[in-house]
């Protein structure tokens, strides 16, 4: 068994900011052949990595996309969707614009995503799907419900793909990272100095495993790296946790 990524074919999207660049420099780092997509934030100037610029709501922009990277790197292995958008959203203040958003940017942009590059993989012998679930869709959130509701729709929608594509050897997977992020700084600012305060509290007596959200990079970039790795050949359908003992999923 081995968690070497050398010549892994991988595509992240979201890749600009926040876990998706994080997981760009640790899965070309492991030895992977990495394009990611970004939406209107430039992406770094990142060495051995290919950008292409995508809206990953659009459906035909999507396929365009996945097509174009897997041409590029001469098919593809893993799917890493990292795009997606935390908002605030206080059940009995929601508005219409307020769902349609998040719907949009979580749960139909991973359908297409993940869509698009099962279409290239189910051709090609197989390969893996990872998408984002969190936390939140677990515990509930009474302040960011949209969120919680659309990321409770991915990890569905996970294992439905799983089930439906493992004929064809395509495994779809779900991480539920606690980790440093754009989405952890826009709670803290929504939130205000003084509750922030007791939101790092709540962390410390939450999180078994540090008392506080991991690094990206030190973290989860483990993780990605065997979950995108043919080490982790045997498992589909599963949201895994990947936060310090924050949620302790199981039976």
């Amino acid at each position: 068994m081995t968690t070497s990524l050398d010549g892994r074919r991988i595509l992240v999207t979201g890749a600009a900011t926040g876990i998706g660049a994080a997981a760009v420099e640790v899965l070309s780092g492991a030895g992977a052949r990495v394009v990611g997509t970004y939406h209107r934030t430039p992406p770094p100037d990142t060495a051995d990595v290919s950008w292409l610029q995508c809206d990953v709501r659009d459906a035909a922009a999507v396929d365009a996309m996945v097509q174009q990277a897997a041409g590029q790197l001469g098919g593809l292995d893993v799917l890493l969707h990292a795009a997606g958008l935390w908002q605030p959203g206080i059940p009995g203040q929601l508005t219409g614009e307020d769902i349609d958003s998040l719907v949009d940017t979580n749960l139909k942009a991973t359908v297409f995503t993940n869509q698009a590059a099962y279409a290239v993989m189910r051709g090609s012998g197989g390969g893996r799907i990872i998408n984002f679930g969190s936390a939140e869709s677990v515990m509930g959130s009474p302040i960011s419900a949209v969120y919680a509701a659309t990321k409770g729709a991915v990890s569905a929608w996970t294992r439905s793909a799983a089930r439906a594509w493992a004929a064809e050897n395509v495994s779809v997977l779900a991480l539920a990272p606690a980790v440093q992020t754009p989405g952890a700084d826009r709670l803290r600012t929504f939130l205000g100095p003084d509750a922030a305060g007791f939101l790092d509290e709540q962390l410390k007596s939450s999180i078994p495993l540090g008392g506080a959200l991991g690094d990206p990079s030190r973290d989860l970039g483990p993780a990605l790296v065997f979950f995108c790795s043919e080490g982790s050949h045997f498992m589909t359908g599963q949201l895994v946790a990947v936060d310090g003992g924050l949620v302790m999923l199981g039976g």
